[in-house]
């Protein structure tokens, strides 16, 4: 230890020592500019303080905690308790992240065995659509914990909508209600069409309040944000449930209709899926089951690419796992009768700022590679308003009608078999 005017000092190689750290470490902290000497002497050595060494325990502390140079540089600067106590839980969600994704890799690892060793052959396509599904599918779960990215699309609707009609309260229309109806949401998002159909439905006099109406998703977030929006209204009986669609625990011939809104592009899988469905649904009941198809919203597709050609707003196309195009083929291996019906509208936007919004919320890449560019993204946008007086965007969105459920399309875990 050195003595100088103004107290007492550590080398570099002291320092390092007293931290049980190797002299690297300090020379690398101080080029990334985390953690400065408190004075260079005259000779050229670099010197530290006691007052040093407990900034570097924060860095080390900080850094086994899985926190970024940058994290680090940021909560070193400030010792704010508040700030510090927010750093750590977004940590601490950070973990519970990777958690998640180190279990979804052993799960696909078990999925990819069991393909291999049914088959007796390795089938790299359906192995990787496996992984882009898996990956998707908690993609999926962890960006819709709550309706936050949701509102972010449906308000893009709202406001730029050609058709004065809205989507949820035109597929509500195409929902007929009777004394005494139970209803099944599965993927219910923030409720949105709960809320339309009770409101369109009191206007015109026909709303059965007896009515008995499941809303569910496989988000328990997604659950609780919708029973705040439907708080208070006069539904009937509203019953709010986490629930799989792929394993749902009702008994069996319950529901009168069921619904899935724009949801079973998203389930792994989705024959599975369809038969539970019909597992609860009674012989006379009725599907309702909305998708998209293959040219909904590709310009907005087209405008991410031609501003950088790496933006991937899906890892997988939506529309190929269960569309408009293919969706009716797969009904009619669980439902005898199946009708497509198109919901006519189109958007024209002509402000940035809402476009940018439901770009960053959708579950590509789109974050990482604009979180610098925003700014200039933003601005990109507002020159295409500009030279064409608004985008126009394709919407192609319709809802197939299914009835008359197959009895071969029901599960063999049936709590009450035909």
């Amino acid at each position: 230890m050195k003595r100088e005017a103004g107290g007492e000092f550590y080398t570099s190689g002291e320092f390092a020592r007293k931290a049980n750290v190797t002299i690297r470490t300090i020379r690398f902290y101080d080029k990334q500019g985390i953690l400065k000497p408190s004075r260079v002497s005259d000779s050229g050595y670099r010197l530290y303080t006691d007052e040093d060494f407990g900034r570097l325990q924060k860095i080390l502390s900080l850094k086994y905690l899985g926190f970024s140079l940058e994290e680090i540089m940021a909560m070193t600067i400030n010792d704010d308790a508040e700030d510090i106590v927010y750093s750590l839980e977004l940590q601490k969600d950070l973990i519970r992240k990777k958690i998640r994704h180190l279990e979804m890799m052993e799960r696909t690892l078990d999925d990819t065995f069991q393909i291999v060793k049914s088959s007796g052959v390795i089938d790299w396509n359906r192995i990787l659509n496996l992984i882009h599904i898996t990956n998707m599918e908690h993609a999926i779960i962890d960006q819709y914990k709550t309706a936050v990215n949701l509102n972010v699309r449906i308000e893009l609707h709202n406001r730029f909508s050609h058709n004065p009609v809205s989507w949820f309260s035109w597929l509500a229309s195409r929902i007929p209600v009777k004394e005494g109806a139970k209803f099944l949401e599965v993927g219910c998002g923030n409720g949105e069409l709960w809320r339309h159909a009770g409101r369109d439905r009191a206007c015109h006099g026909d709303w059965r309040p007896d009515m008995e109406i499941h809303v569910t998703d496989i988000s328990s977030g997604m659950v609780e944000d919708a029973a705040r929006l439907l708080e208070g209204l006069d539904l009937g009986k509203l019953v709010f449930e986490t629930e799989d669609c792929q394993s749902l625990t009702y008994e069996d011939d319950y529901f009168d209709g069921v619904i899935a809104n724009h949801v079973l592009f998203y389930v792994k899988n989705i024959s599975q899926a369809l038969k539970e469905i019909c597992r609860v649904m009674k012989q006379e009941g009725v599907f309702y089951c909305s998708t998209y198809g293959r040219e909904h919203m590709r310009e907005i597709t087209l405008l991410v690419q031609e501003f950088d050609s790496r933006i991937i707003l899906s890892e997988v196309a939506l529309y190929e796992l269960f569309g408009l195009e293919n969706g009716q083929a797969m009904l009619e291996r669980h439902f005898q009768s199946v009708e497509k019906v198109m919901y006519d509208d189109y958007l024209l936007v002509d402000e940035a700022e809402p476009l940018l919004d439901y770009i960053l919320s959708c579950h590509g890449n789109q974050s990482e590679i604009l979180s610098q560019r925003q700014l200039e993204f933003k601005e990109f946008l507002q020159k295409k308003i500009r030279e064409k007086g608004g985008i126009r965007i394709t919407k192609m969105a319709g809802v197939f009608i299914c009835k008359g459920k197959l009895k071969n399309s029901l599960t063999v875990t049936q709590r009450n078999p035909l």
